[in-house]
């Protein structure tokens, strides 16, 4: 008996939850999916420059390379839709430049104004 069989005999409503998952999924209106996936990088951002600690520079999350990659990822994601998102535009472009600024103050050798991790999408934030 494979992994798979033994789970969903283990678990006979697993495939039923599964589909429907995709169901509403499909059922969620485009500009909340958008707005969940900026929120969630967001927050990923947020923790890999330790901002969940009452001091950052010692968060044992703070990690700049991944805070790089994520906030990069995240002004891509608002960039290309930012026309979809109607009254979210405002406070997640205010967040992502936020977390920019964050990401400029937490480097010890910051990146110079256009070059930071998202402003090749957003442009220079200082």
């Amino acid at each position: 008996m494979s992994e798979a069989d033994t789970t969903a005999t283990e678990n006979p409503d697993s495939n039923l939850i599964e589909g429907e998952a995709v169901r509403e999924l499909a059922e969620i209106p485009a500009v909340e999916v958008i707005s969940r996936a900026a929120v969630m990088l967001m927050s990923s951002a947020a923790e890999k420059l330790g901002l969940g600690e009452a001091d950052p520079s010692t968060s044992p999350h703070l990690d700049l390379d991944e805070a790089r990659r994520v906030i990069t990822a995240l002004a891509g994601l608002v960039t290309a839709s930012v026309e979809y998102l109607g009254p979210h535009a405002g406070p997640i472009r205010d967040g992502l430049q936020s977390l920019q600024r964050a990401f400029r103050e937490a480097s010890a050798h910051p990146d110079a104004p256009g070059s930071g991790p998202g402003e090749k999408y957003t442009g220079p934030v200082y």
